[in-house]
């Protein structure tokens, strides 16, 4: 008896155990599913991007400058033109309920730039173009701008 006891006991831990095993083994097909998907996305995110666009990388070793170090250099002089008493220049409306600021900066290839700027209550995006003039200055122009409707 004590014998019967202990094996239907055993098989129930046993049994227990192994449904608790392949739904773990059923989570991890999920999560590598979800992994390759998440993968994909990425690289499609990643098309449109200085850092993977080896002909925008060749134009600018052609000039003698390190791709790498001008997105830096790009994404800092953007951003430093975030004043505190001041709109940033780059956007061209005023803001309305505080300075509108560039918050993000997308460096789409070796000539163009999406932006997104806000006041704190509005908001918008920018495409800017950027070059290296002759003298080694960074040049930045807003080509187009828009300023998402108020929900209010």
């Amino acid at each position: 008896m004590f014998t019967i006891f202990i094996y239907v006991n055993d098989k129930k831990i046993l049994d227990a155990q192994s449904r608790k095993l392949e739904n773990l083994e059923e989570r991890l097909i999920e999560a590598e599913e979800s992994n390759k998907t998440l993968k994909g996305e990425n690289l499609n995110l990643q098309y449109f991007s200085l850092s993977n666009n080896e002909e925008a990388i060749s134009y600018f070793e052609e000039r003698g400058i390190d791709a790498i170090e001008l997105a830096q250099l790009v994404e800092n002089e953007i951003i430093s033109r975030n004043q505190a008493d001041r709109d940033n220049e780059l956007v061209p409306f005023a803001g309305m309920e505080g300075k509108m600021r560039i918050n993000k900066i997308k460096i789409l290839n070796h000539k163009w730039i999406i932006a997104d700027f806000t006041d704190g209550t509005y908001w918008g995006e920018l495409f800017i173009t950027y070059d290296i003039d002759e003298n080694s200055n960074l040049v930045l122009n807003t080509e187009k701008s828009f300023l998402y409707p108020s929900s209010n």
